[in-house]
């Protein structure tokens, strides 16, 4: 490893550490971090890791003995969940970016990466030896009454993407995107006086906390639960109907302001909702509602947690250029630790944000360096790296579907019409809708593409769809090309 690769992969912690202490000179912390010893350590795992790496270069089938061992550790996973796994994934720890080997030897493309969580895919050299590094420090947990400088630096790396394009001000880090949607609620309830009422959009996920459940508009995430949070659903936009969505969308916010007055604590937007099917909306669909909000004292709340990112700009509200109407904002997932953002006046008063936890080192360490790296390494923009796998996925995609149309036959959506997009979405947020978004040959679909090297799943009520979230910060336009050869030989045996 180079001097320059050296520092730059060095911890934030140490960095800061090495400014002085009592005597003048670096921590023994910072001295530690940096010494020969440890230096020369990382280096060699580093290195062993590229060398192992080489042999993953695609799909390959299990070994006999290996399936043997991947069927032991379902049957241990079963027995200690009380449910089997919805795929039969348990992993040997070791991939190579898009590349995860199993346990029983097999090697699959992953493209759904935990939800979206490893952005960088398997075993990237720079997120292992951020990660290495991390684990070095004094406590694997970090928490809001005892932390290093790692949390700090994260929050503000935040703070300063987000204030290019926005008055958000503030972050509270927290220890998943669930827990920053509790939080980001409170900060709206206490801002509006306890106000009683939500308003969200129709097909939104929040997560799976007792409340977010509620909110979200998921009916089988919450079979069981009392039901005491009031949330008013709008409808989200229809790409078909144009206009006339948007205007449909301001008539019912109108209604609920007139038939709630000064009820609503807040209304939180998925920007492009996630689980509930991929759906985009241009900024005039949502222009007009954050501004119905401004003008009732209604604070906007941006649930970012599966956008953040994967698109063409970090934040998505940047994106749309609506960074000024939002009040609150939540993230997670490829950010590794997880965060409410908010602007000076939705600051909360104190006691209301807290928690034993915020992240691991490790947590902060990796998503540091993901951030930046997406950051300063030509990602973003509109001719910038996610741009373009987007752009390679829309052609595979749809030349796809061109070539097998009786796989993919019309698609009715919710209001009647008629879904003319089969292939979708934006940045790294991909999907596809065979088989007229029929749910159980989507389930068969996803179980025949797992058994010939394929990691996906869905999202999407009535239809579903084919979901896909590649790792953007290691996938490359020309790996659609194996993954479409796995996708004629899957979707062609689920057809017969």
């Amino acid at each position: 490893m180079n001097a320059s690769a050296t520092t730059k992969a060095t911890s934030v912690a140490s960095t800061v550490a090495s400014t002085g202490s009592g005597n003048d000179g670096p921590t023994d912390g910072a001295a530690f971090l940096t010494s020969p010893i440890v230096e020369e350590a990382v280096s060699r795992i580093v290195r062993e890791l590229r060398t192992r790496q080489a042999v993953l270069t695609g799909a390959r089938p299990a070994t006999a003995a290996g399936k043997v061992t991947l069927d032991e550790w379902l049957k241990r996973s079963a027995e200690v969940k009380g449910r089997p796994a919805l795929y039969p994934y348990v992993g040997s720890g070791f991939g190579n970016g898009p590349l995860v080997e199993l346990v029983d030897g097999s090697v699959k493309w992953d493209l759904i990466n935990g939800i979206g969580v490893h952005m960088f895919g398997h075993s990237d050299p720079e997120m292992v030896e951020a990660n290495i590094r991390s684990a070095l420090a004094d406590t694997v947990m970090q928490g809001n009454l005892q932390f290093n400088a790692d949390s700090v630096a994260f929050a503000e790396l935040l703070v300063q993407e987000a204030s290019k394009c926005s008055r958000l001000k503030n972050c509270f880090v927290t220890n998943s995107g669930c827990m920053a949607n509790e939080q980001a609620l409170k900060v709206c309830q206490q801002k509006t006086n306890a106000a009683p009422r939500i308003i969200a959009f129709q097909d939104c996920f929040m997560g799976r906390s007792t409340t977010m459940a509620q909110i979200g508009d998921g009916p089988a995430y919450r079979q069981g639960v009392v039901l005491n949070t009031l949330v008013d659903y709008m409808p989200f936009y229809d790409q078909d109907l144009g206009q006339r969505s948007i205007d449909m969308a301001v008539w019912h916010l109108k209604q609920y302001i007139h038939r709630y007055p000064k009820q609503h604590s807040c209304f939180v937007m998925e920007l492009v909702q996630g689980e509930g099917g991929f759906n985009v909306a241009p900024r005039e669909f949502f222009l007009p509602l954050m501004q119905l909000c401004r003008e009732n004292g209604i604070p906007v709340w941006d649930d970012e947690v599966q956008t953040f990112g994967r698109t063409t700009s970090m934040y998505y509200f940047d994106q749309l250029g609506l960074g000024e109407h939002i009040d609150v904002v939540t993230l997670g997932k490829m950010s590794q630790a997880c965060a409410v953002l908010h602007t000076a006046e939705m600051t909360p008063k104190p006691g209301l944000l807290s928690g034993t936890f915020q992240a691991s080192g490790s947590a902060f360490g990796v998503g540091l360096a993901a951030l930046k790296r997406l950051r300063d390494g030509g990602f973003y923009g509109i001719d910038g790296k996610i741009a373009r796998l987007q752009k390679a996925w829309r052609e595979h995609g749809e030349a796809f579907v061109k070539r097998h149309p009786a796989w993919f036959p019309p698609v009715t959506t919710p209001m009647g019409g008629r879904m003319t997009h089969l292939v979708a979405g934006t940045g790294g947020m991909m999907r596809i809708t065979p088989f007229g978004g029929d749910k159980d040959r989507i389930m068969k679909l996803l179980h025949r593409l797992f058994a010939d090297g394929v990691i996906a799943f869905y999202c999407g009520h009535d239809p579903y769809h084919l979901r896909l979230l590649p790792p953007v910060g290691v996938m490359q336009p020309e790996h659609f090309g194996p993954i479409f050869e796995i996708f004629e030989k899957s979707f062609a045996a689920v057809a017969e």
